[in-house]
């Protein structure tokens, strides 16, 4: 009897070896197809660039600090604006004027050419800066607008009024006209830059102020008898005008104030006796 059981225990022993080969086959196989196998997909975050983790942190342990917070934008030059916004208006040119702006007030080129009284006034400027006038006008429109019809309506004998001169008589002889100046001397004794001539939106913007001179300022009034002791007198009259400030970009208009000549007065003094 001792005999078949020796063979049970021999074939017992054969059918483990067989089931350990074959496990041992069947994860060689499961190992040999992993490893062909490609590795999982891992999303790709777009802008953001892996650096290497510090104080050598373990394999197994997650690492918030793997991936460094480094935007990337395109290159030449780009750089992003948020979505939805419209870009800002760009701010307006700088105006290129040719008095510096230490000197402006000073007297300009065209106060040489004017007369003894109208010194304080010219009516023609080779220096005028026509463009940039227009230029910040057109920029402005609306609020230089409003500034014109402020003076067209407030101010008398200054902005398209007076255009011709009527028959007055005079007790002393004066010479009348109409002018348009471009520049001015203000009641603050500096030079000013006056919108005359210039035009904008399809209109011209032009201001007139009524000038009356005397012709012989201190001399006796020769409509007055002898036996006064008189004289003719300048008189003066304040004219607003829409000015230009070059130097002014953030808005280079307002409204100032000129002395100007406006009529000549006869002074009528004490009665002199002739018989003494």
């Amino acid at each position: 009897m001792a005999l078949p059981l020796a063979g049970a225990t021999a074939a017992a022993a054969a059918a483990a070896a067989a089931v350990k080969m074959a496990v041992l086959l069947l994860a060689a196989a499961v190992d040999t197809a992993s490893a062909a196998l490609p590795l999982p997909h891992s999303p790709v975050v777009h802008g953001y660039s892996p650096v290497t983790p510090a104080y050598h942190h373990h394999l197994g342990a997650p690492n918030h600090h793997h991936y460094a917070m480094t935007p990337a934008y395109p290159a030449y030059g780009y750089s992003p604006g948020g979505y939805g916004h419209h870009a800002a208006a760009p701010p307006p040119p700088p105006v290129h004027y040719a008095q510096p702006k230490e000197k402006y007030g000073a007297p300009p080129a065209c106060s040489t050419n004017t007369t003894a009284l109208g010194a304080s006034w010219c009516l023609h400027d080779g220096e005028y800066p026509t463009y940039d006038v227009q230029h910040a006008i057109e920029y402005h429109y609306a609020a230089v607008a409003a500034l014109y019809k402020d003076v067209i309506a407030n101010t008398d004998n200054s902005v398209d009024i007076l255009k011709h001169r009527s028959d007055e008589t005079y007790l002393c002889p004066a010479l009348t006209s109409y002018v348009t100046p471009l520049r001015a001397v203000n009641v603050e004794g500096k030079w000013r830059v006056i919108v005359n001539g210039v035009k904008a939106h399809y209109e011209t913007l032009s201001q007139t102020a009524r000038i009356e001179e005397c012709a012989n300022p201190g001399y006796p009034c020769p409509l007055v008898a002898e036996c006064y002791d008189t004289k003719c007198l300048q008189k003066y009259a304040y004219h607003r005008f829409l000015i230009y400030d070059p130097h002014d970009y953030y808005f280079p208009f307002s409204v100032d104030s000129f002395k100007l000549p406006s009529a000549c007065a006869c002074f009528n003094g004490a009665y002199k006796d002739q018989h003494h």
